[in-house]
């Protein structure tokens, strides 16, 4: 049985892997297009991205990528977001932008339905505004996915259900019951689930963890006592990876609760090496950041046009967008994610 699952999860990382390589450094901007520049533009624009919470080690990356977008164009360029997570204050934090008069704003919304009339009210003022992870959201100029969202929870569901055997209860998290890309992400996971593992069974509802590895682990402790056979957990936010983690090996349940879901190593690498957890999926955060600034550049120089399904933003998947649903040519997506096993953990180490 460990060698199959072995196998699975070679299996899994490889084809996930090859969508686009990450790491823990600069990344490679090499072939982002050059009139981007403050210089070329004949302007220094200020653009703010705002996230769903600040401090953890997900939106530490996706920082990384907007102060290389400010070292590589001369633009200003800054992230913030509320230190824990929580719709009221992240608008509160676009409210305090739209004052200062900000040129663009990337957005990745705890609550969609929360930020959206803020958000218009930003646009209203003539503020370009850009969106991560908010598939459904309306009062932006642009949505930039990653990758089709269903398609990469299908891929977590696939090495969950091999691991499980194909059989037993399970639980799904997101960090909201309203975060729109991650409930997707479980959508897919799901409808993965009842298509090709039928004696697979989803034990309660999504529990919704607020983006807090404590608060995944209590959750999970919970539903563990009341189903102590619970086989596999299905993670939607990345500190699951590390609540799921934390329990397993204190409950000594290697082997017997299997974890895949979104995760990064920095958070996870520890249970990945002692096979606490066996899967980890994400796309790098940097890259997510630095995109959507090129788009929100774009916008502000009025090349928006140029941002549509073909367009290469130049970026490790960014370079053949998509627009796959019929009436919405702003909402653009990717097309890659990372698998990381305990094999090749080494390489993503942020």
């Amino acid at each position: 049985m460990k060698k199959l699952f072995a196998t699975i999860l070679t299996v899994a990382t490889l084809a996930a892997g090859a969508a686009f390589a990450a790491g823990n450094g600069p990344i490679d901007t090499s072939a982002v297009r050059k009139d981007i520049t403050a210089t070329a533009a004949g302007k220094k624009f200020t653009i703010a991205t705002v996230v769903k919470v600040d401090g953890i080690a997900w939106f530490d990356r996706m920082r990384d990528g907007i102060k290389q977008y400010k070292a590589d164009t001369g633009h200003d360029t800054w992230m913030l977001g509320p230190s824990q997570a929580d719709a009221a204050a992240q608008v509160q934090i676009i409210e305090s932008l739209i004052a200062q008069g900000v040129d663009a704003i990337c957005v990745v919304p705890f609550s969609v339905e929360a930020v959206e009339p803020v958000l218009k009210k930003a646009r209203d003022r003539g503020i370009i505004v850009v969106a991560h992870e908010a598939s459904n959201i309306k009062n932006v100029d642009f949505v930039l996915e990653a990758f089709d969202n269903k398609a990469y929870g299908a891929k977590l569901m696939e090495v969950l259900g091999k691991a499980m055997g194909g059989e037993g209860k399970y639980v799904a998290t997101v960090g909201s019951l309203t975060s729109k890309s991650q409930n997707e992400w479980i959508d897919g996971g799901v409808e993965y689930q009842k298509a090709h593992f039928p004696k697979m069974q989803q034990v309660t509802t999504r529990l919704e963890t607020y983006d807090d590895a404590n608060t995944d682990y209590t959750k999970l402790k919970e539903v563990l006592t009341t189903y102590p056979d619970l086989k596999g957990v299905l993670g939607g936010p990345m500190p699951t990876s590390a609540g799921a983690g934390r329990l397993v090996a204190e409950r000594g349940l290697n082997g017997k609760l299997f974890f895949a879901g979104t995760g990064l190593v920095s958070v996870a690498g520890q249970y990945l090496k002692n096979d606490n957890i066996q899967y980890i999926q994400f796309w790098d955060p940097a890259v997510a950041g630095y995109a959507m600034n090129v788009v929100a550049t774009l916008a502000l120089e009025k090349k928006g046009g140029e941002v549509k399904a073909g367009a290469n933003l130049g970026l490790p998947g960014y370079t053949n967008l998509l627009a796959p649903v019929a009436g919405q040519p702003n909402l653009l997506y990717g097309a890659g994610w990372v698998g990381v096993t305990k094999a090749n953990m080494g390489d993503y180490n942020f």
